[in-house]
């Protein structure tokens, strides 16, 4: 049988469990926050007020600070790239039948995903600091220029992008909002502890469904793994331009005012590679084929060996001015 069919054996033994995973995983519509819940009311008496507070606090944000929440919101608002991405991969079908578990999960999780932006876009409009104008265009240039994450259709290499990346926007959104409760801003920490917070119980989710390939097809799954640590993860926001400019421009830039006021490192990078490995145990995985085997050795080598890399990084003092974030309204 072709490694293509077993695939999607696998998908489809798992995806009987798919309701529980929902049920575990995912919390119903009328249960979980709404982005309304951290926003000044607009059918309020006191909303002008409100919006007043806000921007007041707002003013104390540095500049590495707003590049990285624009950032930040701008890879949530490109959420119809992603929903539209796992929706192509083996073994998940919106057709037949209305849909399988699959496709029911991905709905799900995006309907989840969606208040992220919607929150974080709102908080943004209200703060007066940036130029929403400039953050549209490069919103609607990330949806238009899609992604390209390396994983093709295969499930087991998408779920490891999921767990990697669920995992990184949780340590984001977690230490953006440690910053902004430094500066003061309590209720923008506290928007972005509850979007962390979705964040790592959807990264529980994608792991546990790597778990559960591992107990299956272990080698396959193995090699999959050392496939996407060996061309390294790159991140859903990789093709971000502003406007006018040329695609993936804006990337690096972003990347390194991150990088400067400490929400995501290169140390970071390799810190969540070393918890995937420990979560799903790869060292105790049994019966591997001689070519996983190998993959197992690298990527038990690999995170020492990323350290090694990251520690010779230099991050640019000076900072790239966006046109997201004009200095003059800080």
């Amino acid at each position: 049988m072709s490694i293509k069919n077993i695939r999607l054996e696998v998908m489809q033994f798992l995806e009987k469990n798919v309701d529980s995973f929902v049920e575990q995983y995912l919390i119903p519509v009328e249960k979980i926050w709404q982005p309304s819940d951290f926003l000044p009311n607009s059918e309020g008496e006191n909303f002008f007020e409100e919006v007043k507070e806000l921007r007041e606090i707002a003013k104390e944000l540095p500049y590495d600070f707003w590049v990285t929440l624009v950032g930040d919101t701008i890879t949530e608002e490109a959420l119809p790239t992603y929903e539209s991405w796992l929706m192509d991969v083996e073994g998940i079908d919106q057709i037949e039948n209305g849909g399988n578990g699959w496709s029911k999960w991905i709905r799900q999780w995006t309907g989840e995903e969606n208040r992220h932006g919607d929150l974080l876009n709102k908080y943004l409009y209200l703060s007066g600091r940036v130029n929403m104008r400039e953050i549209e265009m490069t919103t609607q240039h990330l949806i238009n220029d899609g992604f390209d994450i390396g994983t093709g259709t295969d499930p087991y290499k998408n779920f490891v992008y999921t767990s990697f990346q669920e995992l990184a926007t949780y340590v984001s959104h977690n230490r953006v909002a440690q910053i902004a409760k430094k500066f003061g801003d309590n209720k923008l920490s506290k928007m972005c502890k509850m979007i962390a917070g979705d964040e790592m119980r959807h990264h529980h989710a994608y792991s546990e469904f790597v778990t559960r390939i591992f107990a299956v097809d272990p080698s396959e799954m193995m090699l999959a793994f050392q496939y996407m640590m060996k061309q390294k993860i790159v991140m859903p926001a990789h093709f971000l331009r502003e406007s006018g400019q040329k695609i993936s421009s804006a990337f690096e830039q972003f990347s390194d005012s991150a990088q400067r006021i400490g929400v995501y490192t290169a140390n970071d990078y390799v810190d969540i590679m070393q918890k995937l490995i420990d979560k799903w145990e790869i060292d105790k995985v049994t019966n591997l084929t001689d070519e996983a085997e190998k993959a197992r050795d690298y990527l038990m080598k690999l995170p020492a060996r990323m350290a090694r890399i990251s520690e010779r990084l230099v991050i640019p003092q000076e900072g790239h001015i966006f046109k997201w974030v004009e200095p003059a309204r800080l």
